[in-house]
């Protein structure tokens, strides 16, 4: 969609802005202890990969699925906010000539605001024009410090929802031996964390397992090596699923998060036997470098393709101004 739905706010009386919050840089994961139980080993270990680098062969096919989210403030009704935002999201597969392609493409936009709180022209105008309209609290719309964080949380829920719903469709759709390759948790989705070809990357590390000795060795984990397996403590509705800790580069010289993600797999045995192949399969997606990423240390370049690929086709001025105002950000991903 075009920006007429702004536009015809702004001509029904609301105050146009320009503003893209802090907030929109991007995902922040829960920042919590939550605790984990063991899985492979009767206390978080690390495990060597050298021996099985040159032993397991990627897939012949994989799918990678990735989304992004854009959105500011373009105006106000009083001290009510109107936000603008994008999501999107998009599964590239690689086949046997190691050539990405698209498979499935979703984009959305929305309008985030409170509507009792909007003149009837602003109200009308939003109908009118067919933009789908996400609600925040009445309580907090009425405080502008209240109201873009609320309006944050709006935002990574589309985009989610956006996420789940184009990676559960896309299981039916995967060869016998085709991997789905998900940049962020799978525990969200039952389908996804239970699939036998699913993986998660893990980027944020917002949520700790471990304390004491444990989460040392987890921080500290040398480059090219992964931890035991373990099951995260379930959050809310989440679902069960196993999940070691992977460092990609090394961190020594940078900070303890520096090359490290975290992968998740389905809880079932057969993860544990595949682990070491899986992660040494995920240091091979190092390269080519995801460089100018910010990120680039924890991001798969075939994660990184998806993204450009999605800012390609976001809109124009949303990709320039955001870029403009938080230039040592990215768009949110």
């Amino acid at each position: 969609m075009s920006r007429s739905w702004v536009d015809a706010v702004v001509a029904a009386g609301a105050v146009p802005a320009s503003s893209v919050p802090e907030a929109s840089a991007g995902r922040s994961d829960i920042e919590e202890f939550t605790g984990a139980d063991p899985v492979e080993d009767g206390e978080l270990q690390v495990h060597s990969l050298g021996a099985v680098q040159g032993l397991a062969p990627p897939p012949r096919a994989v799918a990678f699925l990735d989304g992004i989210e854009l959105w500011r403030v373009v105006g106000y009704a009083g001290v009510t906010p109107i936000v603008r935002a994008h999501v999107a999201t998009a599964i590239r597969r690689r086949g046997v000539d190691r050539r990405p392609r698209t498979v499935a493409y979703e984009a959305e936009e929305l309008a985030i605001t409170r509507l009792e709180l909007l003149p009837k022209a602003i109200r009308r105008a939003l109908e009118e024009v067919g933009v789908r309209v996400v609600e925040i609290a009445a309580e907090d719309a009425r405080q502008p410090a209240r109201a873009l964080p609320a309006a944050r949380i709006e935002v990574q829920k589309a985009r989610a929802a956006l996420e789940r719903r184009v990676g559960e469709r896309s299981l039916d759709a995967l060869g016998t031996e085709e991997w789905l390759v998900v940049d962020g948790v799978l525990s969200d989705s039952a389908a996804l964390s239970a699939h036998p070809r699913t993986l998660g990357v893990v980027k944020s590390h917002g949520a700790q397992y471990f304390e004491g000795a444990e989460l040392e060795r987890a921080l500290t984990l040398p480059a090219g090596h992964r931890t035991s397996v373990f099951r995260p403590r379930s959050r809310g509705a989440r679902r069960e699923i196993h999940s070691w800790y992977l460092r990609l580069w090394p961190w020594e010289g940078n900070d303890l998060l520096y090359g490290l993600v975290r992968l998740e797999a389905r809880a079932h045995p057969a993860t544990v036997a595949l682990a070491s192949a899986l992660s040494a399969w995920a240091l091979r997606e190092r390269a080519p470098l995801a460089t100018p990423d910010r990120r680039w240390d924890r991001l798969l370049y075939a994660i990184h393709d998806v993204e450009t690929y999605l800012r390609a086709r976001a809109p124009r001025d949303l990709v320039q101004e955001q870029a403009s105002r938080l230039p040592h950000t990215r768009v949110a991903s």
